[in-house]
């Protein structure tokens, strides 16, 4: 049975398992591959999707209904996974270095294959670099952004991403 998205909304406002369980079940794969790009240890990606979703069940009643409650998630999602990443990063220094320009844009009308290679060879990429791109070119943050949510300057933010172009680029290079 399809439940839609306002019932499962109402059910976790009334703390129902049920439809924590729905909810989880319905977009736990697709956040899951977000968890994954930002952290591509597998266990701690499923950590963060974890505590995302104890997040949304905690401040359900913070969805208005106003827009997608996938955007909703995705969101939570998404700021979970920079707050591991910070954790994570807390002690250690971001590398700036000054790079170019990646030649292969990436657009979501795409083949799905190339996509798929492409967001395997991001997951390659150094923590600093995978972030950024990641916020960047995938999620569609700007850099003041990225650094507010990174506490990080707008030019290591920049920094960063230009690097990523540059390790994608020799990337793919290498394997033509």
């Amino acid at each position: 049975m399809m439940v839609d998205d306002m019932q499962l909304v109402e059910g976790c406002r009334k703390h129902e398992r049920k439809s924590q369980e729905q909810l989880y079940r319905k977009y736990a794969g697709e956040m899951l591959r977000i968890c994954l790009a930002y952290e591509p240890d597998r266990d701690a990606a499923k950590d963060i999707l974890q505590n995302a979703f104890l997040k949304v069940f905690r401040n359900i009643e913070a969805y208005t209904g106003e827009g997608a409650l996938k955007a909703w998630i995705r969101r939570i999602i998404t700021n979970t996974a920079i707050d591991a990443y910070r954790k994570k990063q807390k002690d250690a220094m971001l590398r700036i270095d000054d790079i170019n320009e990646l030649s292969v844009p990436i657009k979501e009308e795409s083949d799905p294959m190339v996509c798929q290679d492409l967001l395997r060879e991001v997951e390659r990429l150094p923590d600093g670099a995978r972030i950024v791109f990641n916020l960047y070119a995938i999620e569609g943050y700007g850099h003041k952004e990225i650094a507010e949510m990174l506490n990080i300057s707008e030019g290591t933010s920049k920094s960063q991403l230009s690097r990523a172009r540059k390790l994608l680029n020799e990337q793919i290079m290498s394997e033509l």
